[in-house]
Parts: structure tokens; C-alpha cells; sequence
């Protein structure tokens, strides 16, 4: 049997780590959490507990199911891969639209006054 040593065991375990972070941010950690991990990616509960846990890392279909629901996941794999700069133009778009409900809430308290 082969043991896992080098980088590419530290690279697969900084890779579960970062997707754990992220699903941990966005569903925090209750069963509600795995459920709709589950849901997302028709995973079964041990493979998402896993992720969760950051033991495992999503894999194929899943990661792709997966970052289709989450930005977090997203942003964490993108960042992993040397590309964060891929989600500026949807992070501008965000950014825009909350910056266009700030000056609708201003304009509103200023025409109160």
C-alpha cells in the first residue's frame, strides 16, 4: 500500500480545508447544513460530513454541483487554482446593485427631511 507524503497530500488537504471554510461560512455547521449539501449534490451524508469536516474535498460532479449553488466554494476554488480575479466581473455586478440600494435608502431618508 502507498502512502500519501509531499505536497500533493498538502495540496489535497489545503483543498478541504478551503472548501470546508467556505461551506462553513455560507451554511454554518448544523445538520441543516449537510442536508442541503446533500440536496445540491446528491451526495450521501458521510461524503458531505467528510467535506464539512474538511477530511475530503468534493470531487467531478460534485464540486461541479457544488459551485453552481455556492459563491464561497466558487471563490475558494478559483482562489486555489491561481484565478480569483475570474469572479471580479460578478462581484462588481453585486457591488453595484448594493452601492444602487445605498443611494436609494439615502435619497429616501433625504427626501424626509
Amino acid at each position: 500500500m502507498f502512502t500519501k507524503t509531499g505536497s500533493s497530500f498538502l495540496v489535497q488537504k489545503q483543498y478541504a480545508a478551503a472548501i470546508a471554510q467556505a461551506l462553513h461560512i455560507e451554511l454554518g455547521e448544523t445538520h441543516q447544513a449537510t442536508k442541503t449539501l446533500m440536496r445540491w449534490t446528491n451526495a450521501n451524508e458521510r461524503t458531505v460530513k467528510n467535506w464539512m469536516a474538511g477530511s475530503n474535498g468534493p470531487r467531478g460532479e460534485h464540486l461541479v454541483a457544488l459551485v453552481k449553488h455556492s459563491d464561497l466554494a466558487l471563490a475558494a476554488f478559483l482562489d486555489m487554482a491561481g484565478r480569483p480575479h475570474a469572479l471580479v466581473p460578478s462581484e462588481l455586478s453585486k457591488t453595484r446593485q448594493k452601492l444602487q440600494s445605498a443611494l436609494e435608502a439615502i435619497d429616501a431618508c433625504l427626501s424626509l427631511t
